[in-house]
């Protein structure tokens, strides 16, 4: 992964966890519990966790092969 996308992913999930999803691309998975969040190619499988805010990020990988 390139590092200005690694850069971008992590300023993401920051202001993701500040409660701000405004102007990120992300969408509920169909199927099974979790989200997506997309930059450029490349995506990040996600779960919340609980009332506490908690992050797990369960893959990143390109587009096509994450969802395998």
């Amino acid at each position: 992964m390139p590092c200005d996308v690694s850069d971008r992913f992590v300023r993401n999930f920051e202001q993701l966890a500040e409660g701000n999803e405004e102007g990120l691309n992300i969408k509920a998975l169909q199927g099974r519990d979790g989200f997506r969040m997309r930059v450029r190619e490349w995506r990040a499988i996600y779960q919340i966790d609980g009332d506490r805010l908690v992050i797990l990020v369960l893959d990143v990988g390109p587009r096509g092969a994450i969802y395998r």
